[in-house]
């Protein structure tokens, strides 16, 4: 008979920020920003010095259109030795004609790892419980832990630890921020939050903050949450499944981030966001590309931080 499903020996999967300790984050960040490092000068097209996943395969899953996502992921498992298959929700039976669980058990007899980018949280959770081989969550409604330790390593590579520091959030209660809270809370910074009322972040995380005891706030008031903080932190207003785009406009350009704004915060404040930016909207041209955007770095540093990533889920 066969016996309950068990990932491999030290095989683990990495799904959301809230389900670590602390010294595993920041060691999967110290491995990315030794390899970011060690990459100087490189090709991309070169592999590094060492690659731990060679002969290794990651299966890439997406149910919606990517960018960053799938090209760092793909360039991250090359550098590192393996090599990737893509695959989209339209080219699978995933969960239309064949059980979430059923299409985990085929793919860990197939693969090394699964990264997955599907908006059901649900479905990548229980992709995960089935499979035999790690699974990485790429994104989902829920979280986008991958970008956020990206944004961690971003601000650290700018400014030094991010322990004690202040993080200001404006606008939609998405997927990032509630990575963003996780990161909170792992990482020891305060995190101010500025929503309007009706996309606050759901109440499941504000509890989880709240009994965290960590220094994270929820209010309304964008110019109150970017005063005097460290970085400024915004993302798109409509992504994708959102509907009623007009009225989620209307609720959300007061949450703009302008140079005033960005001016409210500390001289040597740093803005991130996660990208596509659709400018003009949640940030305007003078802060995207002013001398305190990070942007940029931040989706380098996705490839950096994704190997990393698949290094520990592989090791």
């Amino acid at each position: 008979m066969n016996g309950p499903l068990m990932k491999g020996a030290g095989q683990k999967d990495f799904l959301d920020l809230a389900l670590f300790e602390t010294a595993t984050l920041d060691a999967i960040l110290e491995e990315a920003i030794a390899r970011k490092k060690a990459r100087a000068g490189r090709a991309h097209g070169m592999a590094d010095d060492d690659c731990p996943l060679q002969g290794r395969v990651l299966a890439m899953i997406f149910d919606k259109q990517s960018t960053r996502t799938r090209i760092s992921f793909d360039i991250a498992m090359r550098q590192l030795g393996g090599t990737t298959l893509m695959l989209t929700g339209n080219e699978m039976q995933l969960a239309r004609e064949e059980t979430i669980a059923d299409t985990a058990r085929v793919l860990s007899r197939y693969v090394d790892a699964v990264m997955i980018r599907l908006l059901d949280h649900e479905m990548v959770q229980e992709l995960a419980d089935n499979a035999t081989i790690p699974v990485i969550n790429g994104l989902t409604r829920n979280s986008h832990p991958c970008q956020v330790m990206a944004d961690v390593m971003t601000f650290e590579e700018r400014k030094g630890s991010i322990r004690g520091r202040t993080i200001a959030w404006c606008g939609d209660g998405n997927n990032v921020l509630v990575s963003w809270v996780h990161a909170a809370v792992k990482f020891g910074f305060a995190l101010r939050v500025a929503s309007p009322p009706e996309l606050t972040v759901r109440r499941a995380v504000r509890d989880w903050a709240a009994q965290s005891g960590s220094d994270i706030t929820f209010g309304t008031d964008a110019d109150a949450a970017v005063e005097g903080a460290d970085c400024v932190v915004t993302d798109t207003w409509v992504s994708m499944g959102d509907e009623d785009t007009t009225r989620r406009h209307n609720l959300l350009k007061a949450y703009q981030i302008d140079a005033r704004r960005m001016a409210r915060a500390k001289n040597d404040a740093i803005f991130m966001h996660c990208l596509p930016a659709h400018r003009g909207e949640e940030v305007t041209n003078d802060v995207i590309d002013g001398p305190q955007s990070a942007v940029f770095d931040e989706a380098e540093n996705r490839l950096h931080v994704q190997k990393a990533i698949l290094k520990w889920c592989l090791r």
